[in-house]
């Protein structure tokens, strides 16, 4: 991870006056459909052009973005120029169908989001998986978040390909087979507890048991475990259904 100067803060994070396990209560008891958030409208969302040029499609949103958004709103942008202080740390799929910072109207700045097949948690190991474990130790140890969120979603393929592998044979893939294993003990327990139902719903169960082997991984980090312990870092557990258009979470 580099060492930019907008990543590092510079000070100590603000305390937030808010007592955490109010406004753990409070995401927790959100509905489907909120009103969207004080600090800025949602991005107006307009249908791609596929025959665009693929370069000038990402200037074209960057320019959009800088005249609606970064130029209108110097009291959101600046600050961050200086530092970081993250509330949120949010594990999600790298789905192209799912996007935690406009589905859940989270601004630059609050979030600090980690995406990867089927937004899974490994178990904590030295000597595996260090891009995902020195992302939980930055955010729990320098940036101080106060909650991480996991977030399965409906249609996910890396749940797909967990629910729908062959333990004992051969690998098809370089990578995939061994990744969406972090989620065995999810799929075990779904298929012994939802064996009679169709393959496609027993999906829809896995994508959430899948969420709570991340959530139960995360406690087995020991920066993870001590801020728990004081109270001072909470954990959500969430799914996201882009088909009925839904949110729910829960807590572990």
């Amino acid at each position: 991870m580099g060492g930019c100067c907008c990543c590092f803060p510079s000070k100590p994070p603000r305390e937030n006056p808010m007592h955490p396990a109010a406004e753990a209560e409070a995401l927790l008891q959100q509905k489907p459909n909120h009103t969207p958030p004080r600090h800025q409208p949602p991005p107006a969302i307009t249908k791609t052009d596929k025959s665009q040029d693929p370069v000038m499609r990402l200037k074209t949103g960057f320019q959009r973005f800088k005249t609606n958004l970064f130029d209108k709103h110097p009291k959101l942008f600046e600050p961050l120029k200086k530092d970081q202080s993250p509330k949120y740390m949010v594990f999600a799929c790298a789905d192209s169908r799912v996007c935690p910072t406009l589905t859940l109207g989270l601004h630059p700045g609050e979030a600090f989001t980690v995406r990867n097949v089927a937004g899974m948690v490994p178990a904590y190991q030295e000597t595996r998986h260090c891009s995902i474990g020195s992302a939980i130790e930055f955010d729990v140890v320098v940036l101080k978040v106060e909650y991480i969120v996991v977030i399965g979603h409906s249609c996910c393929g890396g749940i797909r390909e967990l629910l729908s592998l062959n333990d004992e044979g051969p690998n098809a893939y370089h990578f995939i087979e061994d990744w969406v294993k972090i989620g065995l003990d999810a799929k075990k327990k779904v298929q012994r507890e939802n064996r009679l139902l169709p393959f496609d719903d027993q999906c829809t169960v896995l994508e959430k048991e899948a969420v709570n082997v991340s959530l139960r991984n995360l406690k087995s980090y020991p920066f993870v475990k001590d801020r728990m312990r004081k109270g001072t870092l909470h954990l959500i557990g969430a799914r996201y259904d882009f088909v009925q258009g839904s949110f729910e979470t829960w807590e572990p």
